[in-house]
């Protein structure tokens, strides 16, 4: 519920029904989340998901965000560091997070290994073509809301999910291409395979000792309720001691131990392949269909969008790093007004304590 409210109250502000006494804030204030006036916060990525980082703390608005890009675009203030700093964060983690998948890979010797190539195998033009387009989607439906064109806004979200799922059937079937040259290479099974082994024995093993004291108490009973002519009782006490004998008895599997390595080799057999994007276990025997719910999937997409993001990042800050001068002065512009804001505070804090 906090996050569908926290929603609303970026798209309608917090005062929608009338009922709260609304803040009149700026996009600088310190309780306005930068990473979302920067365009993209992860706590709205990953959303009922096992990533889930809960709701953000801090104030969501479009239309700060919109103040804060007019801003932006006069060389007022720039807040892409903040942003990048916290997307490399979460790449490192989940840099980690695949090494510790092919780590474990290696430790129950599957023979496989194999960080995928995900971000290369499947970026065929059609895929790109489809990331350009969800991308002019999205962007062109950010403030419809704001402009009161919720219907519109609608409409081209369907078009934006209608792509990614078209997308992910691109990249599940380019990606399924790549598997089936993998089972290519592998070893094919013989044309005339040995014979199976012979089933192993089941030995059938008495009831615990707690069960037969259970069965002797209804033989026991069964027996006193007969002699007193309760026959009917009698008959359901010796039933119950049966049906106690077919409980207790265990069967247990006599074979050699160390033919015990049934789950390495079906790990081994899954022939397993780990996602470069997001760190999941992919298996050369997937079908498209599996595929596809992978690649649409929100874990996927989200850190497919932060790591699309963070190169958007380094790449401006590569072209503003082309003047230093001018990328220096504009810095210290915007160290200098975050100054005198935080003494306006001060001053403002002070004169409000004063009339007190």
């Amino acid at each position: 519920m906090d996050a569908f409210r926290k929603q609303l109250d970026a798209l309608m502000g917090a005062n929608r029904n009338g009922d709260v006494l609304e803040v009149k804030r700026n996009y600088w204030d310190r309780d306005v989340c930068r990473l979302y006036l920067t365009g993209l916060c992860p706590h709205d990525l990953f959303q009922l998901t096992k990533m889930d980082l809960g709701p953000c703390s801090k104030v969501h608005s479009l239309q700060l965000r919109k103040e804060y890009e007019e801003a932006k675009a006069n060389g007022k203030d720039n807040y892409d560091r903040d942003l990048e700093d916290c997307l490399e964060k979460h790449i490192v983690e989940c840099d980690r997070k695949i090494q510790r998948a092919l780590k474990r890979l290696e430790d129950d010797d599957a023979g496989a290994a194999t960080a995928i190539a995900v971000s290369e195998v499947t970026q065929s033009p059609e895929a790109l073509e489809y990331t350009r387009q969800i991308k002019e989607k999205l962007k062109a439906a950010e403030y419809l809301d704001l402009e009161g064109r919720g219907d519109d806004k609608i409409r081209i979200m369907e078009v934006v999910q209608e792509l990614q799922t078209k997308r992910a059937d691109k990249q599940a079937m380019s990606l399924l291409e790549a598997f089936n040259k993998d089972r290519a290479l592998m070893p094919q099974p013989l044309a005339n395979p040995p014979p199976l082994a012979p089933l192993p024995t089941l030995v059938t093993l008495p009831p615990d000792a707690r069960t037969q004291e259970m069965i002797k108490e209804k033989l026991k009973k069964a027996e006193e309720l007969g002699e007193l002519g309760m026959v009917d009782e009698a008959q359901k006490a010796m039933e119950e001691a049966e049906a106690l004998k077919k409980l207790g008895a265990r069967q247990e599997t006599v074979t050699d131990p160390a033919k015990l390595l049934a789950p390495e080799v079906r790990i081994a057999d899954q022939k397993l392949r780990v996602c470069d994007i997001c760190g999941a276990f992919l298996s050369i025997y997937d079908s498209d269909r599996r595929l596809a719910d992978h690649f649409g999937g929100k874990l996927h997409l989200g850190y497919m969008q932060i790591r699309e993001k963070l190169v958007d990042l380094r790449a401006e800050r590569a072209a503003r790093n082309a003047g230093p001068l001018d990328d220096e002065k504009s810095r210290s512009r915007s160290r200098e007004r975050s100054r005198d804001r935080d003494r306006s505070d001060r001053y403002r804090r002070h004169d409000r304590y004063a009339r007190y």
